[in-house]
């Protein structure tokens, strides 16, 4: 008797877990035997972690800091004013590549380095 209450149980669960999942709503398919089958739709997830674009950002900000310890401040700062007199693409890749205090503080660890 209670291997068979375990299997009920078991029935159970699924069953609740299914309708719970039908909370984000369903979609209902006639299989080929006539048979009318309700599945619950699945959730979309995004599949960009936080732990991902921690990573892109950190990555963005060593390049940066590599960028302006091996060409120089002086240097990084003039080709980015050239950015900003171009095009509209080129102005907004000068906006990104503005040199801010975090890549100027990579850039003086990273710079003893590479001299």
């Amino acid at each position: 008797m209670s291997n068979e209450h375990q299997q009920f149980l078991s029935r159970v669960r699924h069953l609740e877990r299914k309708h719970g999942a039908m909370n984000n709503g369903y979609s209902a398919q006639m299989r080929s035997d006539g048979l009318i089958v309700v599945e619950p739709k699945r959730r979309i997830e995004s599949r960009i972690s936080a732990r991902s674009i921690f990573l892109f950002l950190a990555a963005f900000l060593l390049f940066k800091g590599f960028l302006i310890a091996s060409i120089g401040v002086d240097g990084y700062q003039d080709r980015v004013s050239k950015l900003q007199a171009g095009s509209m693409l080129e102005q907004g890749g000068a906006l990104i590549m503005i040199a801010d205090p975090l890549s100027l503080g990579i850039a003086r660890k990273i710079g003893p380095i590479l001299r």
